[in-house]
C-alpha cells in the first residue's frame, strides 16, 4: 500500500518543473498521501547536508499551490554523480525507508530516469516525469520546458532579425538543446531564418559560409544563423586560429569554437563589413513556461500519483498524439531519437 510519496526534480531546471510539483501536491493530499519534497535532486536522498531540514520538507498544499507560475524548481535541482555508484544508490533507499517513502516521483532527463530504474531495481518504486527543456528524450513528443524554450528563442531571434534588418547584417543566434538540434530547427522555422546548425547533421564553416553567401548574392545581407549548442560535436576540423590570426584577429591558439568566433569567421569569409552574435543562455531555463508546458505538467503530475496509489511503477510518462500516457522506463529509454531532416533542409535550401 502507498501511504507516503516522494518527488524530487533532478538535472538541469525546466519550465513547467513547478506545476508539476503543485500537481503531485493536489493529487497526493486528493488520495490522502503525504508528500516529501527532496531537494537538490538525488543529492538530497544522500543526506550531505548537516541538518535532514535542508535535505527534505513535507510539502503541504498550502505550501505549494501558488508556485506552477513560478519559474525555475521550488525543489532545487541539481547533477549528482554519485548516484551511479551502487554504494550511493544504497544509502538514497536507506533515506527513502528511514523517511517511510513508499514511492517516488523524479522530474528529470534521460540521467535522471536512469537513477529512477536504479532505485525500481532495489525496490523502491519510481514514476518519471520528462523535465528538460533539450527534448532529447525519444519516446515523448514533448519534454517539460521544451515548448517555452523555443518561445524564448523565438521571441528573441524576432527581436535580433529586426535589428539586423536595420543594419543590413547577419546575425548569429546560439540557442540550448545540448546534443539534440529541436530548440534551434523550431526557432529557426518560427522566425523564417536562413540558416540553421544543429549536432544531427554533420557540417563545416565552408558550407554554411557558401549558404549565406549565397543569400548575399540574392541580395539579403541581413540573415540569421542559428545554432544549436551541440552542433560543434558534427563540425568538421576547421583551423579556427590559423585563419583568424591570418585576417588579422587574435585569437588564441587551442580555444574553442564559440558563437562569436563564428560570427567573426563568416564575416571575414563573406566580405562583410559587419557580423553579430548573441547566446540566448539560461532565459530559456528561467523563462515562465508557456501554457502547453504548464497543462502538461498537470496531467502528468497527476498521473505520477495515480499510477503509485494503483501500484504501478518504473514508468515514465510522456505525449502521444497530443495525450499524455506511460511505458516502462527500460523501453522508453530505448527508443531512438527521430530528427527532422525534411525541416532542416526546408531552412537551409530556401
Amino acid at each position: 500500500m502507498m501511504r507516503k510519496i516522494g518527488v524530487l526534480t533532478s538535472g538541469g531546471d525546466a519550465p513547467g518543473m513547478n506545476a508539476a510539483v503543485m500537481s503531485i501536491a493536489r493529487s497526493a493530499a486528493a488520495y490522502g498521501m503525504p508528500l516529501i519534497g527532496i531537494k537538490h535532486g538525488y543529492n538530497g536522498l544522500l543526506r550531505k547536508s548537516t541538518s535532514i531540514k535542508d535535505d527534505l520538507q513535507e510539502l503541504y498544499l498550502d505550501t505549494v499551490l501558488d508556485i506552477a507560475d513560478q519559474p525555475g524548481t521550488y525543489l532545487r535541482t541539481a547533477r549528482c554523480e554519485e548516484f551511479k555508484d551502487p554504494k550511493w544508490r544504497e544509502i538514497a533507499v536507506q533515506t527513502l525507508k528511514a523517511m517511510e517513502i513508499d514511492g517516488l516521483v523524479v522530474i528529470g532527463g534521460d540521467g535522471s530516469f536512469q537513477g529512477a530504474m536504479r532505485l525500481c531495481e532495489l525496490g523502491i518504486p519510481c514514476i518519471g516525469i520528462p523535465g528538460t527543456i533539450d527534448n532529447d528524450l525519444a519516446y515523448t513528443e514533448m519534454t517539460l520546458g521544451y515548448k517555452t524554450a523555443v518561445q524564448v528563442c523565438t521571441e528573441a531571434i524576432r527581436a535580433i532579425r529586426a535589428t539586423s534588418r536595420s543594419h543590413d547584417r547577419p546575425h548569429v543566434v546560439e540557442c540550448m538543446g545540448r546534443h539534440c538540434g529541436d530548440i534551434a530547427l523550431k526557432a529557426a522555422c518560427a522566425t523564417g531564418s536562413e540558416i540553421v546548425v544543429v549536432p544531427e547533421v554533420p557540417w563545416s564553416v565552408e558550407e554554411v559560409a557558401s549558404r549565406l553567401n549565397k543569400q548575399i548574392a540574392k541580395g539579403n545581407y541581413r540573415s540569421t544563423i542559428v545554432l544549436a549548442e551541440g552542433c560543434w560535436e558534427s563540425m568538421a576540423p576547421f583551423d579556427m586560429y590559423g585563419f583568424l590570426t591570418s585576417h588579422g584577429k587574435q585569437c588564441f591558439e587551442g580555444e574553442p569554437m564559440s558563437a562569436m568566433r563564428f560570427a567573426s569567421i563568416m564575416k571575414r569569409m563573406c566580405g562583410m563589413v559587419e557580423a553579430r552574435s548573441t547566446v540566448v543562455g539560461y532565459t530559456q531555463r528561467g523563462a515562465l513556461p508557456v501554457a502547453k508546458d504548464s497543462a502538461f505538467a498537470f496531467e502528468a503530475g497527476n498521473l505520477a500519483v495515480r499510477l503509485l496509489r494503483d501500484g504501478i511503477s518504473n514508468q515514465v510518462i510522456g505525449v502521444r498524439q497530443g495525450k499524455v500516457f506511460n511505458m516502462p522506463i527500460v523501453d522508453a529509454l530505448k527508443v531512438e531519437k527521430h530528427f527532422r531532416r525534411d525541416l532542416y533542409d526546408l531552412v537551409n535550401n530556401l
